[in-house]
């Protein structure tokens, strides 16, 4: 499964809820079936991805771990 990360000046917070927005039922339609201030997991379509969000020296690090939703995680990044 492929691992991607990226680092941006949101809050961890936001970019949880960004997340919700863009891959739950409202944005790309997978269900969430795990959630924590850290981190939250979607599925659907024979896949995941889940979004992991902490904060290091003012930045937030964001991991992402996908299973065919490669290209939606990358878009996911440049909008993050």
């Amino acid at each position: 499964m492929p691992l991607y990360s990226v680092k941006t000046g949101k809050s961890p917070d936001d970019v949880i809820e960004q997340a919700k927005a863009y891959f739950g039922e409202d944005g790309l339609g997978l269900s969430i079936s795990g959630e924590n201030p850290c981190c939250v997991t979607f599925e659907g379509a024979g896949g995941h991805v889940s979004v992991t969000a902490s904060q290091e020296e003012g930045e937030t690090e964001v991991e992402l771990e996908t299973r065919e939703w490669d290209y939606q995680v990358q878009k996911f990044m440049g909008q993050v």
